[in-house]
């Protein structure tokens, strides 16, 4: 497990002690981390599909779909939270424990972003906003990982790393039931906030790009 250890994400919530206490009752009732890590597929389609569904819906509606899309997306990153700590501190981990890790926060990035995408009734060409992001914040992980591979220290620097992309989709999807509320309007908020993203992950690629690239140079 040292390997896994070396690849985690830095996250200071893996230290609090509800995060301990949840992974702890998990581990103990025999719940795998891959199957975990799995569910944050589940939980990150549920908010996808309440994204696509508030495009149409009453504005009371409207704000419970936003709501259950924001819950989604914090429970999407829940599981990968309790993933790690009922593999690495409840010793649970497997061989394949590194596919189920990274695997599936590939697809919930892709399946979020898309949806949130074809969600946006402005502008015109909000699905291509919505790709762009599913692909950005792909090449992030790609260009993470490529660094592994080469040798050094996966590196998880942002400012768009997968935290920083939940959290301006969630906030996005909150600020957009204001939207809806106060200002008889739909999309702005949601596509403003998707184009941050985008703006932000490819600057978070090309960060890290030249982290490694130096590093291997320097090497």
């Amino acid at each position: 497990m040292a390997d896994a250890t070396k690849s985690r994400r830095p996250l200071r919530s893996r230290n609090r002690a509800w995060a301990i206490g949840a992974a702890a009752v998990l581990a103990r009732n025999g719940v795998s981390p891959n199957a975990i890590s799995l569910a944050s597929i589940l939980f990150a389609a549920v908010a996808a599909l309440a994204l696509v569904a508030g495009r149409g819906a009453g504005d009371a509606l409207h704000a419970v779909l936003m709501l259950v899309a924001a819950a989604g997306i914090q429970l999407r990153l829940l599981c990968n939270l309790l993933d790690g700590l009922v593999a690495v501190e409840g010793g649970r981990g497997s061989k394949s424990g590194e596919v189920f890790n990274d695997a599936p926060d590939r697809a919930a990035d892709a399946i979020l972003f898309v949806a949130a995408g074809y969600a946006l009734p402005w502008p015109a060409w909000g699905s291509a906003l919505g790709w762009s992001a599913a692909l950005l914040a792909v090449l992030t992980a790609c260009v993470r990982l490529l660094g592994g591979a080469l040798g050094r220290p996966q590196d998880f620097a942002g400012p768009m790393a997968k935290q920083h992309r939940m959290a301006a989709l969630t906030v996005a999807c909150l600020a957009a039931i204001a939207e809806a509320l106060l200002f008889d309007s739909r999309g702005r908020v949601l596509a403003v906030g998707l184009a941050v993203i985008v703006l932000g992950s490819a600057l978070t690629i090309a960060r890290r790009l030249v982290r490694l690239v130096r590093a291997l140079d320097a090497a």
